[in-house]
């Protein structure tokens, strides 16, 4: 299986449909009045952390995702249906960030953890909410609000109790097989591990603990050399470390010091976790060296262990004494800033932009264009209430400054009009 812990997607909300302009007609009433229904809601898009995927895999195929528009209004006042919300579950430990600002937007921690990245558009209004006693029959509806289209980027980090780090083809995966169910590759050569093993431990007290084994580090790697670089940060979570060492290689004491050089190089405060220190593959080695190892390793009090993951060999009070640390370490608070995500929910496109055209003007901008959509240029009341909002938006300002005169042609969407400052401007 191919291990993806970054991936970058692209969401589009639904937009939300357009209000009508419609009238009772029915037999036997009279001056039946307006009757123009209310566009839905465009679908909002959901990010939801879920347990039961591993990776961010599913990104690496489908990478777009977009929510459906609501539907348009209706005559005699019905509304248009909402859009259903488009739910996107990853992987628990995944943090959002949004690629336009680079700020983290969520750290989704728990199963089931919820967080809005695009708010649907809400529905234009009908004719029938803009009757007044003076105006009794609008002519006029709104639009429905625009999407949302945004590009996030994921990034897992595994959510683990303990992490298992060490130099390539130190036993790790041995390790990690025999107190648990996991089955990574176990091979004799360095980097059998390619991507990080998750294995749950169960306890006596019928619950279990996660232990996570980190592909091997190797000196550099806090500089991107090997494959340490790419996965220590799924160790950031951890209460604490399992650093398991090679007891049949020439210096263990030099492979020791060189992994807690790069995990202080890539964070101080993963350097500063506890630790518990394992010296492996004691049934390679004679009894006079290992008390050779004892002395070298003595800094390390009651956290130094010597097993044989092969055979088995102290395992079994390993497991005991990590598994007391389980219960007696919390979990350290986690130093990602998630900052108020105002782009969610922000669906105001009121910039617009000017520009010059053969004989005349070309106005642009998202609720402009939306505006001309649903304006009608045989209903004069319906252009004259499309104008005094170019006119309340700085539009004519705008025109004026550019030197528009009087008999130019002015282009808004799908509408052409002639621009008369006695009409337009004053």
């Amino acid at each position: 299986m191919q291990f993806i812990d970054k991936s970058k997607i692209r969401v589009v909300s639904g937009k939300g449909g357009n209000g009508v302009v419609a009238w009772r007609r029915e037999k036997f009433v009279d001056k039946g009045g307006p009757a123009g229904g209310d566009g839905g809601d465009g679908g909002s898009i959901y990010l939801v952390a879920d347990t039961n995927m591993s990776t961010l895999m599913d990104f690496k195929h489908k990478s777009v995702y977009k929510a459906l528009p609501g539907e348009n209004g209706a005559k005699k006042n019905c509304y248009g249906a909402d859009a259903p919300d488009l739910i996107i579950k990853v992987p628990v430990g995944t943090v959002v960030k949004d690629c336009k600002s680079d700020k983290i937007i969520a750290d989704l921690t728990a199963d089931g953890q919820k967080v809005l990245v695009a708010k649907g558009g809400r529905g234009g209004r009908g004719n029938t909410h803009f009757a007044t006693a003076q105006k009794r029959a609008p002519q006029f509806c709104e639009p429905g609000e625009p999407s949302i289209e945004r590009e996030l980027f994921l990034e897992l980090k595994l959510i683990a109790d303990v992490g298992l780090l060490g130099m390539p083809n130190a036993g790790k995966s041995t390790f990690i097989s025999r107190v648990s169910s996991a089955k990574p590759k176990i091979a004799d050569y360095p980097f059998t591990t390619l991507i990080p093993n998750l294995g749950v431990v169960r306890k006596p007290s019928g619950d279990g603990f996660v232990i996570a084994d980190i592909p091997g580090l190797i000196e550099g790697a806090s500089d991107g050399i090997g494959l340490g670089h790419d996965f220590l940060r799924h160790v950031e979570r951890c209460r604490f470390l399992v650093h398991m060492i090679d007891s049949s290689v020439e210096n263990p004491m030099d492979n020791y010091k060189k992994i807690n050089i790069e995990l202080k190089k890539y964070s101080e405060k993963l350097s500063q976790l506890y630790q518990i220190v394992v010296l492996n593959k004691i049934d390679a080695i004679d009894e006079t060296r290992r008390d050779e190892l004892k002395k070298q390793f003595k800094i390390c009090g009651k956290n130094l262990f010597f097993i044989s993951a092969v055979t088995g060999e102290n395992v079994d009070s390993l497991l005991d004494f990590i598994t007391e640390k389980v219960d007696t370490i919390e979990a350290p608070v986690t130093e990602v800033v998630v900052e108020e995500d105002t782009e969610a929910s922000n669906n105001d496109d009121s910039a617009f932009e000017v520009s010059k055209i053969k004989d005349g003007y070309f106005i642009s901008g998202g609720k402009i264009n939306r505006l001309a959509s649903v304006t009608d240029t045989k209903n004069s009341e319906q252009v004259i209430r499309f104008q005094n909002i170019l006119k309340s938006m700085g539009v004519f300002d705008k025109l004026k400054k550019l030197g528009v005169k009087d008999g130019d042609t002015v282009v808004v969407g799908n509408l052409e009009f002639e621009y008369y400052a006695d009409e337009f401007y004053g």
